[in-house]
C-alpha cells in the first residue's frame, strides 16, 4: 500500500480554505498514485476550534464541506482520503458531537472512527465539546485492514506511563481486531522535548503489535499553540521509514509494501526547536489575524533583543519597527546597543524620548502625591508611558505590538500592567530567563547579530538609578529552577525546600507567583513552548487562599 502523509497548516474556522488545501493536495500527489492520502486531526475546521463547535451554523457548514469532499473524491478513482472533522453523534443526549476520522473514497463515506480518548489536561478540554467514541473498530480497505485512530487514542500505552489516564488502549484493541496498519491523525502541540516523547509512543506501539504505524501531525500555529508537525512512519519493528521535517508543511508518499530503507531518527536540538517554534508562532499569529507589520520597544536588554530577532525572522526585516524610548534613568549604552541591533537586523528604528511626558505626568499628579516618597509608582509610570507610545503607533499605522517579557518575570509579577505587558502577542512569555540567553546564543551562532554588550550587561529595567533585576529578584539561575519545580512539576514548598534551596528565597518566589495571578490573567496571549505555560493550560483562581 502507498500512503501519502499530508503534514499541513490549517486555519481555524476557515472551512472552505482548508477544503481547498485538501483538494490541491489530492491533485498534486496524483502523480504518485497513492492508495491513501492522510490529513491531520480536525483538519477540515482547524485545531483547536474551541467554542466555534458550539455554533450550529458552524457544524452545518462543516457538514456541507464534507458533502463537497465526497464529490471531490469522485475525481480520484479508488483513492482513499482520511481526514479529521467533527461529526454529529446522532444521540439524543450528551454533547452531540464526535471528534472523528473519516475514510472517504469514490464519493462515499466508507468508515468513521470517533476519537475515544478525550484529553482534559493542560491545554486540552475536549469533553467540553465532544462525546467519546465507544468502539475501536478496524476497516478493510483494498488489500489491508486499517486501524484508524485520532491523536490521544495513541497516548495510553501502558508500557510508557506509570499511571495510565484511561482504562483502555484503543491501539491495542485495533491490533487485536486484526489491523495490518495503524494510522493516527493528530493535532499534537509542540513543547520543548515533546518530539522525542511522540516518537517513543509511535515506536512502542509498532514494536508491541508488530504493525507499521503512520502518524500524521498538524503543523502551524493557532493562538498560543504551536504545532511542529514531525510526522513519522515506522515499520513493524518500530524502525523509521520516513521522518518529516519540523515546523513546515510537507507532503510525501511512502510505499509500505516495499522494503523501504530505514531512515535515521534524531530529535531536533531543543533550543533550535524552541527558536523555530517561536518564529512560526509569530508568523502564523500575525498572518492569521491579518497583521502585516509588528512594533516593539527595544530597551537595550536581552529580552527585547531576542524578541526583535524572532520577529524579523518571522516577518521579514522590512515589517518590523523597533522603538527605543529613553527615559530619565536610561543609559546611553542602552540606546546605542538597541541601534546596533536594529542596524544588524535591517529593521526600522525610531527614538521617542519619554522624559518630557514623564515630567508632565509627575507635575499633573503632584497635588495628589504630595508628601509621599518616590517608589514603584514612579517606576511604573515610565513603563506605562512606553506602553502608551507603542499602542499609539500601533493604532496609527496598524502595527501589532509585541510584548517582550519573559516567563520568569511574568511568573513573579516583575512586569507592569498596561506598561510592558501591553501588546497583542507576548512572544517569549513562556521562555524562562535562562533560556532567553540560550536563544541569544543560538541567534548569534554564525555571526554576532545581538551585540555582545546586550548579552553581557546585568539585566535591568532602568526605572531608577543604578537598578538591576537582582535588586528585587533572586539570581535567575536559582529562580528558574524554583519556578520549574513549582509550576512544571507542581511541587509544594516543602518538596522544593528538601532540594536544598534557600528557604527565604523559595518562600518569596512562591508568594510572588500566587499573588500575581491577576496580572497574568490580563496579559496578551503568549506562545507555548514549555510543558506548562501560563494561559489556557493553567487555570488558577485569583480570589483564593491556599497553602503552597
Amino acid at each position: 500500500m502507498k500512503v501519502t502523509l499530508a503534514q499541513l497548516n490549517p486555519t481555524v474556522g476557515d472551512i472552505q480554505g482548508n477544503l481547498a488545501k485538501i483538494e490541491k493536495t489530492l491533485s498534486e500527489c496524483s502523480k504518485d498514485s497513492p492508495d491513501l492520502v492522510i490529513f491531520p486531526e480536525l483538519f477540515l475546521v482547524g485545531y483547536p476550534p474551541r467554542d466555534l463547535l458550539e455554533r450550529p451554523s458552524f457544524i452545518t457548514r462543516t457538514e456541507a464541506a464534507i458533502e463537497e469532499l465526497l464529490k471531490i473524491s469522485q475525481n480520484f478513482g479508488q483513492r482513499g482520503i482520511i481526514v479529521g472533522a467533527p461529526q454529529p453523534s446522532q444521540q439524543p443526549t450528551g454533547k452531540g458531537l464526535h471528534n472523528s476520522a473519516l475514510l472517504i473514497s469514490q464519493g462515499g463515506l466508507l468508515f468513521t472512527h470517533h476519537k475515544s480518548l478525550l484529553p482534559t489536561y493542560d491545554v486540552f478540554d475536549e469533553p467540553r465539546y465532544f462525546e467519546p467514541g465507544i468502539e475501536d473498530s478496524v476497516v478493510k480497505f483494498k488489500d489491508s485492514i486499517l486501524g484508524i485512530s485520532v491523536c490521544e487514542d495513541a497516548w495510553n500505552d501502558p508500557a510508557l506511563w506509570p499511571r495510565r489516564t484511561y482504562h483502555h488502549d484503543p491501539i491495542e484493541a485495533m491490533a487485536k481486531r486484526g489491523a495490518k496498519l495503524i494510522i493516527n491523525i493528530a493535532a499534537s502541540p509542540f513543547h520543548r522535548g515533546k518530539e522525542r516523547l511522540r516518537y517513543d509512543i509511535v515506536r512502542s506501539h509498532a514494536r508491541k503489535h508488530r504493525i507499521p504505524f503512520v502518524f500524521v501531525n498538524q503543523v502551524g500555529a493557532n493562538d498560543e499553540l504551536i504545532f511542529d508537525g514531525r510526522s513519522i512512519c515506522v515499520d513493524g519493528s518500530g524502525d523509521p521509514i520516513a521522518v518529516f521535517p519540523p515546523f513546515q508543511e510537507h507532503i510525501q508518499t511512502i510505499s509500505l509494501d516495499k522494503a523501504e530503507v530505514p531512515t535515521s531518527y534524531e530529535p531536533q536540538e531543543e533550543i533550535e526547536s524552541v527558536y523555530q517554534a517561536l518564529v512560526l508562532g509569530v508568523k502564523d499569529y500575525m498572518g492569521k489575524c491579518s497583521f502585516k507589520t509588528a512594533i516593539l520597544g527595544l530597551s537595550g536588554g536581552i529580552d527585547s533583543a531576542v524578541t526583535c530577532c524572532i520577529a524579523a525572522e518571522a516577518l521579514g526585516s522590512e515589517n518590523v519597527v523597533a522603538v527605543t524610548m529613553p527615559g530619565p534613568y536610561s543609559s546611553p549604552g542602552s540606546v546605542e546597543d538597541s541601534k546596533k541591533l536594529a542596524v544588524n537586523l535591517g529593521i526600522k528604528f525610531e527614538t521617542v524620548p519619554i522624559s518630557p511626558v514623564y515630567e508632565a505626568y509627575i507635575k499633573s499628579l503632584r497635588p495628589q502625591l504630595k508628601g509621599r516618597e518616590v517608589d514603584i509608582t514612579e517606576e511604573n509610570i515610565q513603563a506605562r508611558i512606553r506602553g502608551n507610545i507603542l499602542m499609539a503607533l500601533s493604532n496609527k499605522f496598524g502595527h501589532l505590538v509585541l510584548s517582550t517579557g519573559n516567563k520568569s518575570e511574568l511568573a513573579v509579577g516583575y512586569c507592569t500592567l498596561y506598561g510592558d505587558m501591553s501588546g497583542g502577542l507576548s512572544v517569549i512569555s513562556d521562555v524562562p530567563k535562562t533560556m532567553v540567553y540560550e536563544l541569544a546564543a543560538y541567534i548569534n551562532r554564525q555571526s554576532p547579530i545581538i551585540p555582545q554588550e546586550i548579552i553581557n550587561k546585568a539585566p535591568t529595567a532602568e526605572l531608577k538609578e543604578n537598578q538591576t533585576d537582582q535588586d528585587t529578584l533572586p539570581p535567575y539561575e536559582m529562580l528558574d529552577q524554583v519556578l520549574h519545580y513549582y509550576l512544571d512539576e507542581q511541587y509544594s514548598m516543602e518538596d522544593i525546600l528538601r532540594l536544598g534551596f534557600d528557604p527565604d528565597a523559595v518562600s518569596w518566589v512562591i508568594r510572588a507567583v500566587d499573588r500575581n495571578e491577576y496580572k497574568r490573567r490580563q496579559g496578551p496571549p503568549g506562545l507555548k513552548v514549555t510543558s506548562r505555560a501560563f494561559g489556557t493550560g493553567r487555570r488558577m483562581p485569583i480570589a483564593a487562599k491556599f497553602e503552597s
